[in-house]
């Protein structure tokens, strides 16, 4: 028997025409994961099979891997023969501590000759004559026994762990992360790549009246999505001039307003010269003044890209569970102020009026201020192992 790693596809396999082209993107970012391991990758429409001596360290980094439904470690038999099949799989059981079992059997070759229930039914009592003290249990057992029949040969599998799931990244394309350091927009962030888009992020900075702690902070959280996203790069825009002129010339209920459709603006341009199709950000229905319906209506109003806004409907628990489940709760809480929170009126517009949005922008040279920082902004490579990037930090 030989050991190694079966990964099962889940919701790629109902892409039928498209499957080479998603398994294809799927195999590269494994590759990409799997770097610096001696490896061997096998696979078809059905399954992809990893060979390592290395086996714990494959599990844990494809774990983050999305289009990956589940991850098993499952034994290849030198043949498919019944006995071989029969002595192998006693062999395996014989390891395990357990009262209750089932047998499942896949037969993905229809020419072999024994079906796929009377299969089960004999290796079952395989088990049962050469296991002392078990007994089958087919609604809850301890363990559950998988047996695959391929074309080449047979598998079998007890363990299996739970993958990422989603699409592989970038099989959808390209689009920029709108990044502050709270806890909403990593959350979009994660779950905009696990639907198979290529992020990039921007982030916002306004020295000397944000800190150099609130930019690591950013950085922080872009090393955490990097993970799953095959490396990040980070767009930093100095947004001092424009925060400041909006500041000094704009009534202060519309401060918050005038600001986004800044950096909506700003975040356009930046993904369409990344080729990306769309902008992604953390907005929450009615979580503030910036995102009820109508301030996102005027808001969104200065883009033609799409903006998609992954928990839009979620509440704030919510969001932090999947926060905490991708580790950027303890980062995203720690209290560095960004450029959303600072000069905050105490009474923001919440029904903002897009006539009054016009007749407010005429009073700063919004374009130019718009092109200098875009000129001039920084980008920063983010990595799991990118040492310049931890330099920054």
């Amino acid at each position: 028997m030989l050991k190694l790693i079966m990964i099962k596809y889940g919701e790629l396999s109902t892409k039928k025409d498209n499957i080479g082209f998603f398994l294809n993107t799927l195999k590269r970012n494994v590759e990409d994961v799997l770097d610096g391991i001696n490896y061997d990758i096998k696979y078809d429409k059905n399954r992809m099979f990893i060979f390592s001596e290395d086996i714990d360290t494959v599990i844990e980094r494809v774990k983050k891997v999305f289009g990956i439904h589940e991850i098993n470690i499952c034994y290849r038999l030198d043949n498919r023969d019944l006995d071989t099949i029969s002595k192998d799989i006693v062999c395996l059981v014989k390891e395990r501590e357990f009262k209750t079992f089932k047998v499942a059997v896949k037969r993905s070759d229809k020419t072999y000759p024994i079906d796929s229930m009377e299969l089960a039914r004999k290796l079952g009592g395989v088990i049962l004559k050469n296991v002392d003290g078990v007994k089958v249990d087919v609604h809850n057992p301890e363990i559950l026994v998988n047996v695959e029949i391929r074309n080449d040969t047979a598998y079998i599998y007890m363990d299996k762990i739970k993958g990422a799931g989603g699409y592989p990244v970038g099989v959808l394309g390209k689009g920029l992360l709108m990044l502050s350091g709270g806890i909403d927009s990593p959350v979009a962030g994660y779950m905009a790549i696990k639907r198979g888009v290529k992020l990039e992020c921007v982030y916002f900075e306004s020295p000397p009246h944000t800190s150099v702690e609130a930019k690591n902070k950013v950085l922080e959280l872009a090393k955490k999505l990097a993970v799953y996203n095959n490396g990040m790069k980070v767009h930093i825009i100095n947004f001092t001039n424009i925060q400041e002129s909006i500041y000094k010339n704009i009534p202060k209920e519309y401060l918050i307003t005038i600001m986004r459709r800044m950096m909506y603006r700003i975040s356009a341009i930046i993904s369409h010269n990344s080729r990306g199709h769309i902008i992604v950000n953390g907005e929450s229905i009615g979580q503030v003044a910036s995102q009820t319906l109508t301030s996102m209506e005027v808001i969104n109003e200065v883009v033609k890209m799409p903006v998609i806004r992954p928990v839009a409907c979620f509440d704030k628990l919510e969001i932090i569970d999947i926060a905490r489940k991708i580790d950027t709760y303890d980062i995203s809480i720690l209290p560095y102020e960004d450029c959303c929170t600072i000069f905050v009126p105490e009474h923001p517009v919440i029904n903002p009026e897009l006539n009054k949005c016009y007749e407010y922008e005429e009073l700063i040279p919004y374009k130019e201020l718009i092109y200098e920082a875009i000129k001039d902004h920084k980008i920063i490579k983010a990595g799991e192992d990118n040492k310049e990037f931890d330099e920054l930090l």
